[in-house]
């Protein structure tokens, strides 16, 4: 897809980090955009300064990704709106209070929210929208987020995080081939965001996750606040990218045609490399990659 312009674009956890990076730059580019996201205080004040930045529609619907009949009413909103949709970013994602814990002391309603929201909300944006999106016939991505965490190799301090991840490129691979054998022109792409830790708010959205996913406070502290604190704790490399960088090498990605939306990087490569030999040799896996 080399032309946004006209397009209908659809973008979960639209109103905050990368998401609100790839409306900014879909707007710019001529498309019509909807911001959807679970935190309506936000939504608004988003929708007014993206409205700014280009000539197509700008919409802002209140969606819970991890309820399925509101996904469903997202999609009922945006088709009855635009007749059509030619991307949608399944972005909604959530970092959990789960650093330096051990997996089997993480409560099940850190898991449920995990699951719920990482990968049930990938799943249920598939069901609301690919049905239609393949009746319009039309030209279309569906643009998964994953992360190399869980996507490539599993830190050991992320676990949910990490599993979560690893089944978006499960899914999204399976979506890929299941699209081919429909002989559209829609398909399917992941982004995993980088190549270094993005610098967004994720990590402190443990503070503002629902009671329904609460057994005590405890589980509402977040280990980081930023993500400066996750890399010097952790041993990552002390840099950043920004959610800018993202959003604008997504969408060269998606105009160059391509699945994997995997940022050049030494390290990653050197990951990719070391985990393929390592299951081709039958070794056990690192204590840390």
């Amino acid at each position: 897809m080399r032309d946004f312009s006209g397009r209908v674009a659809v973008v979960t956890g639209g109103a905050s980090g990368v998401g609100k990076c790839l409306c900014a730059d879909l707007a710019r580019n001529g498309a019509h955009v909807v911001i959807a996201d679970i935190d309506p205080a936000r939504l608004e004040a988003v929708r007014a300064e993206i409205d700014k930045l280009g000539k197509g529609e700008v919409l802002a619907i209140a969606c819970d990704v991890t309820k399925e009949a509101s996904v469903r009413s997202l999609a009922d909103q945006v088709f009855d709106h635009f007749r059509t949709v030619h991307l949608l970013f399944n972005n909604a994602g959530v970092g959990l209070g789960e650093a330096q814990r051990k997996i089997w002391s993480l409560p099940l309603s850190d898991w449920r929210w995990g699951i719920d929201v990482n990968m049930l909300g990938v799943v249920h944006g598939i069901a609301a929208f690919v049905p239609r999106m393949l009746e319009a016939g039309q030209e279309g991505v569906v643009i998964n987020t994953g992360s190399t965490n869980g996507g490539l190799r599993s830190l050991p301090n992320t676990p949910i995080y990490a599993a979560t991840k690893a089944a978006i490129t499960s899914i999204s691979e399976v979506l890929h081939q299941q699209l081919l054998r429909e002989g559209g022109q829609l398909r399917a792409a992941i982004l995993f965001p980088g190549p270094h830790t993005v610098n967004t708010a994720i990590m402190a959205s443990g503070e503002v996750r629902p009671s329904d996913y609460v057994e005590d406070e405890a589980q509402t502290k977040v280990a980081y606040r930023t993500m400066e604190d996750l890399v010097r704790t952790t041993g990552l490399k002390l840099k950043l990218t920004e959610p800018e960088e993202v959003s604008a090498f997504a969408l060269a990605g998606l105009r160059a045609g391509r699945f994997w939306l995997l940022p050049d990087s030494a390290d990653n490569d050197r990951l990719i490399a070391a985990r393929t030999e390592q299951i081709l040799a039958r070794q056990d896996p690192p204590s840390a990659w």
